[in-house]
């Protein structure tokens, strides 16, 4: 995990030629500095932090206007105090050896913080090669690039990018002058990435600014338009404190608030210099670019073979509960047997495909790299715990969990997140509690900790800013609340309890502790993807398999602006990592190859219909009890939902009515 942010000015942006559009309503009083980006960078990316700087310079030496061109010089921001005063020396040409071609008219900054958990060697952001492109990034390369064990993703990325022609750029015209020598162009090396990325890429050779985010926004990236307020033209990884207005407070709004952050649409994108159209500025012209990954378009369109199946199909594929643990298909190959217990389970061949699908995906972000080890050491093997699960207890944390001790070195502990507002009351301790039970009793070796993450929400009012900042641009009391409860989570920050030597469970000792686990597995994904919200079975009622389906594609093609970008803001905010094994490229795949009734039966009661084919997933894997357990949000199952309505309406039923409203947070 890293922070990457991007500062240019003294350019005016096109956006005519792309998807993307400025908002038109009234512009927010925020004022962001270069500090306040590097201080809520540093929180993400605490191992380093790193700064260039590339001026852009109109080459006055070229004899015609069409001749002349762009020179950019890449500089350490130390060798420049003070942008303002630097940017007129140049236009004045007091500017020392960066005005020997010519007068700036742009300025490009970009500031990387690390979270180092690849590479034997350290490593500081941005990455400079020989050629002068620059590269900052956030990201897991966990397929479709060969990154050794030893070497850090990002330095490999940075040589594959350096070999790229410059096609795709506005300035290349005609066919690819590299083809049959093995080079790429930007947009294909982004394509063939598996795994969450956010880049920000300077390729020297076509002056093009190169940014964007994987298809499914798992990495957060916002951007500020250029407006009359403020010209420049910012990519972050996160909004800094300053966006929000410190004595802001909560109310009901028509819906028409603006933001200074937006969400930046999952996408590859160019910004391109022109210097014909110099005249006294630089226009650079914003591009959005086709994905080059035929099986990535597919999985982004997210259309599914078999959607209606015929009445012996639908009999078939559910005859029974789970709880009676035999299950009947339509035909013999498509079922296996399972020993589990006492009891013989009949399980799906397609589960069984989702089952080795996940384990996969698990697998590749559970392994230990080699990295260097930046002021970290333990003093035994046994103290390190590398990965932590953000833990309900429920369906989908219970798989990750088990997957997760089968992916693991025996010899590392595991560490269980649970958040809640309602101490040992709220129902996501006590469904966290059963389930390390049934872990352990499946597992037994493993060290499993269940961190116990406590909180009162009225004692939370500078947290509550802080987290206003993170979930920005989101704006409402929903995002508000899982922020609070995602952010408080993946800090670790808690209590765990210890057996006595009896280990009986009456005489446990409660003690202080905090997770050092630096990647947290976070189960984003299962229920947009195996029917598990209450609204999909609202959809299948009044749509049938049609409307479900529909609904869940809507899901899938809206997660970036709804759910990833704010989780990933909020967990990383802690120095932590988050992992979502459900959104690997190939489980999404296996997925959509499954018949819907095969994945979800809403003829079913809840608990046993939905999310049908992970709950024969978490029967294979022997957690029969998990199996069983109905969907719960973690707003509601933490309880931080109940004390929210009740500090800011009074009451549930006043929240529930205010909601019929757009309710967001008053920023201005």
């Amino acid at each position: 995990m890293c922070g990457i942010a991007l500062i240019v000015s003294g350019i005016r942006i096109d956006v005519s030629s792309s998807t993307l559009l400025q908002s038109l309503n009234p512009e927010p009083l925020v004022t962001v500095s270069v500090d306040d980006l590097k201080a809520a960078l540093r929180r993400r990316g605490p191992d380093s932090l790193g700064s260039k700087k590339i001026i852009l310079q109109y080459n006055k030496n070229l004899s015609s206007v069409e001749d002349r061109g762009l020179v950019s010089v890449v500089t350490d921001d130390a060798e420049i105090e003070n942008d303002q005063s630097f940017l007129q020396n140049c236009s004045n040409g007091k500017a020392g050896n960066y005005n020997h071609l010519g007068y700036s008219v742009g300025e490009l900054q970009f500031i990387g913080a690390t979270l180092q958990l690849r590479g034997l060697n350290p490593i500081i952001q941005p990455f400079v090669d020989c050629y002068g492109n620059v590269l900052i990034y956030n990201g897991e390369i966990f397929g479709g690039i060969h990154v050794e064990s030893d070497r850090n993703d990002g330095e490999v990325l940075m040589q594959t990018l350096g070999n790229c022609c410059s096609c795709g750029s506005s300035g290349h015209t005609g066919p690819c002058s590299a083809a049959g020598h093995g080079c790429s162009s930007v947009p294909n090396v982004f394509s063939t990435i598996k795994g969450p990325w956010a880049i920000i890429y300077w390729q020297e050779s076509s002056r093009t600014l190169w940014f964007g985010r994987d298809a499914f926004g798992r990495r957060s990236l916002v951007v500020h338009w250029p407006t009359v307020k403020d010209s420049r033209f910012l990519l972050s990884s996160v909004s800094p404190f300053s966006s929000v207005d410190q004595s802001s407070d909560f109310e009901v709004e028509n819906g028409t608030h603006h933001n200074f952050w937006e969400e930046l649409s999952c996408g590859i994108y160019s910004l391109s210099m022109d210097p014909s159209k110099l005249d006294g500025y630089l226009v650079g012209e914003v591009k959005n670019h086709e994905w080059g990954n035929a099986m990535l378009l597919e999985l982004i369109k997210w259309e599914r073979v078999s959607l209606n199946p015929k009445p012996n199909e639908l009999h078939g594929s559910l005859n029974g509960t789970l709880e009676g643990q035999h299950h009947m298909y339509p035909a013999s190959s498509d079922i296996m047997t399972f020993e589990s217990g006492p009891n013989q389970t009949m399980i799906s061949l397609p589960a069984h495909n989702v089952l080795s699908a996940l384990r996969k995906s698990v697998m590749l972000r559970a392994s230990q790299h080699r990295i260097f080890k930046a002021g970290r050491c333990y003093s035994r093997r046994e103290e390190h715990v590398p990965v932590a699960v953000l833990f309900s207890g429920g369906l989908d944390s219970m798989i990750l969990a088990a997957l997760l001790d089968e992916c693991l070195d025996p010899s590392y502990g595991i560490d269980l997140l649970n958040v809640s507002f309602d101490g040992q009351s709220a129902p996501d301790r006590i469904s966290a509690k059963a389930g390390v039970k049934e872990l352990r009793r499946i597992a037994p070796l493993r060290r499993w900790k269940l961190v116990e993450i406590d909180s009162d929400l009225s004692k939370l009012t500078s947290e509550m800013k802080h987290v206003m900042s993170l979930i920005n641009p989101a704006n409402t009391y929903m995002d508000l609340n899982i922020g609070v409860a995602l952010w408080l989570a993946a800090s670790g920050d808690g209590w765990v309890s210890e057996r006595s030597s009896n280990n009986s469970d009456e005489n446990q000792q409660r003690l202080r502790y905090k997770s050092e686990a630096r990647i947290v597995l976070v189960g984003s994904g299962a229920d947009e993807q195996c029917a598990g919200y209450g609204r999909h079975r609202t959809k299948y009622r009044c749509g049938g398999w049609h409307g479900l389906n529909e609904e869940m594609k809507l899901d899938m093609q809206r997660i970036w602006k709804r759910n990833m970008g704010r989780d990933d803001r909020c967990i990383a905010d802690n120095g932590k990592e988050a992992r979502f094994p459900f959104l690997d490229e190939d489980v999404i795949r296996v997925l959509l190859d499954i018949p819907l009734w095969e994945v979800t039966n809403l003829d079913q009661p809840s608990g046993t219909g939905d999310k049908k084919i992970l709950r024969e997933v978490a029967q294979m894997l022997g957690l029969h009890e998990a199996a069983v357990l109905p969907k719960r949000a973690i707003q509601f199952g933490s309880r931080i939902a109940r004390e929210s309505n009740r500090k800011n309406f009074g009451s549930n039923r006043a929240a529930n009515q205010a909601s019929a409203g757009s309710v967001v947070i008053n920023r201005s």
